[in-house]
């Protein structure tokens, strides 16, 4: 009986041993799932020529979630390039004026209005380092080069009709931080969890009527991602 426990143990012992292998040179891993970009929420100023400069007014960015996706390849047992891509973001910018100055400037007080939306990309390369570990749970640390690009850029029908107009935003390149883990499912497949910071300046142009107006928006988002991943 005792042989019997034995040999069972030493199998079992085996058998986790061979599921918590570590990845290996040449390893291809892609993922798909939740991925949440989550501004900071910080305010940004606004400048308006004609208003002399600086004013009260700032804006703000909320928060979407769209289809992630992550490609990585292993160049050897700890060190992985990996690639994140994702479905269009879409995000509404709000306005804030809490002097009341804008029902002066515009016959409407806009403070809490959304004054806009804006769509962005944020393709990220990263270099991770995963951890040597002997369990099913994979942690890793990367850093990585962010280039967000905006597009699809307009006003709110609201704004619009008080005139605001011609609205663009210059892409952003920055640093992005991350840590995860993946938790492996078995042999292929994997859960994985990972939150990243992005640095996000975005320079944003526009116009009130023929006056010119700009912010340099601070997005640096937090970026939280739940994804399914399958070991080739």
């Amino acid at each position: 009986m005792k042989k019997r426990l034995l040999t069972l143990a030493v199998l079992a012992s085996l058998s986790v041993t061979a599921f918590a292998e570590d990845y290996k040179a040449g390893d291809f891993v892609f993922r798909g799932g939740a991925t949440m970009v989550n501004p900071d929420s910080g305010k940004s100023g606004v400048f308006v020529e004609a208003l002399g400069g600086n004013t009260p007014l700032s804006l703000s960015v909320d928060d979407n979630t769209q289809l992630g996706l992550n490609f990585i390849y292993f160049y050897d047992n700890n060190w992985a390039i990996e690639v994140l891509a994702a479905t269009p973001f879409a995000h509404d910018v709000i306005i804030h004026d809490q002097q009341r100055i804008s029902a002066g400037l515009f016959g409407a007080n806009v403070d809490g209005a959304t004054l806009a939306e804006v769509t962005q990309l944020p393709p990220t390369i990263s270099a991770l380092y995963y951890f040597n570990s002997a369990s099913n749970i994979k942690p890793y640390a990367g850093v990585g080069i962010n280039y967000t690009i905006f597009f699809d850029e307009s006003f709110k029908s609201t704004p619009e009709s008080l005139g605001f107009n011609d609205l663009e935003l210059d892409g952003s390149l920055g640093l992005s931080f991350q840590v995860g883990a993946d938790y492996l499912i078995n042999d292929k497949w994997h859960v994985n969890a990972s939150a990243r910071y992005i640095d996000i300046n975005a320079d944003a142009t526009f116009k009130i009527g023929d006056i010119k107006g700009s912010a340099s928006v601070e997005i640096d988002p937090m970026v939280y991602s739940i994804m399914l991943g399958y070991k080739f």
